[in-house]
């Protein structure tokens, strides 16, 4: 498995974010202003397969590092993989200085969230007609 990170949205992210979320999970609203902005973290497999993705970014409303879309493709889950991008997006954090990562989490994830560390906060939103809640790490 290779990691890079890239400055602007590369197609390989996009191309998981539309067979995770548009795809498979009925997104509509996926790509957004927040891509030109965001840090893009793509996961390969031996093969220079693109398997998984995020971003992250920096909000100054909420004075912390966000991770959004963090996305694995199908025949790729259950692997640890989006462990591994958890602990990738929290190593570029720390690395630009960032004290705490949030995300808004889809309800069905809380758990695996949990298990890295993330707790929860604020009420449950809907996005999409998805149910989802803050959650945060602080380091």
């Amino acid at each position: 498995m290779r990691i890079s990170v890239y400055e602007s949205l590369p197609n390989d992210s996009k191309e998981i974010r539309k067979a995770v979320f548009i795809n498979e999970q009925g997104f509509q609203n996926e790509f957004d202003e927040i891509d030109n902005e965001a840090a893009h973290i793509v996961m390969y497999d031996k093969d220079e397969v693109p398997v998984a993705t995020c971003r992250v970014f920096w909000d100054s409303i909420m004075n912390a590092y966000v991770l959004g879309r963090l996305a694995v493709i199908e025949e790729y889950r259950g692997k640890n993989i989006g462990s591994i991008m958890l602990k990738e997006a929290e190593t570029y954090v720390q690395k630009k200085g960032g004290k705490t990562l949030i995300l808004h989490a889809q309800c069905r994830a809380v758990d695996f969230y949990k298990k890295s560390g993330f707790i929860e906060f604020g009420n449950v939103e809907d996005d999409e007609g998805c149910p989802h809640i803050w959650m945060k790490k602080f380091f």
